[in-house]
């Protein structure tokens, strides 16, 4: 496969779940209008943000993470452990908060995982996570809001 094939690939990946129906949806304009631009550029266009640049990353409170576009509630803090990747790390998400999809971008196969009310990515899920699930919820913070409880 191509350098062009896995961006036309990654492209109309992008396109088929912006166009996707979702609970909370925007015009592109309206999206850019709402978010900063980093989170535009992780919900919206699947961007990632710099290791260890999330303030979330030490957030060690109870509460809950929350998806930054919506405010759908996503992961408890109860869920959160450190993984020392330097993204928030959560072993499961709260119930009926988050879809995946196949993710062939940058020529490997990874889980994408977005919001599943507004279609949001909030980054990846990867099986060597902690017991009880085994699974690392690897999340860009920028893409998530904290509320303490």
């Amino acid at each position: 496969m191509t350098r062009r094939d896995l961006l036309a690939a990654s492209a109309l990946a992008l396109i088929s779940r912006s166009a996707a129906a979702y609970e909370v949806s925007h015009t592109d304009a309206e999206w850019r209008h709402i978010l900063t631009p980093a989170q535009y550029s992780v919900l919206r266009r699947q961007g990632t943000e710099a290791a260890f640049s999330s303030p979330l990353l030490n957030e060690h409170r109870n509460g809950i993470f929350a998806c930054a576009g919506c405010a759908l509630p996503l992961f408890s803090s109860k869920a959160k452990f450190d993984s020392g990747t330097g993204w928030p790390s959560f072993y499961a998400p709260l119930p009926n908060a988050v879809l995946t999809a196949d993710d062939h971008s940058f020529g490997m196969i990874r889980t994408e995982v977005h919001c599943r009310r507004c279609g949001g990515h909030l980054g990846h899920v990867f099986p060597d996570g902690p017991p009880p699930t085994g699974l690392r919820y690897c999340m860009n913070g920028v893409a998530l809001t904290f509320t303490p409880a």
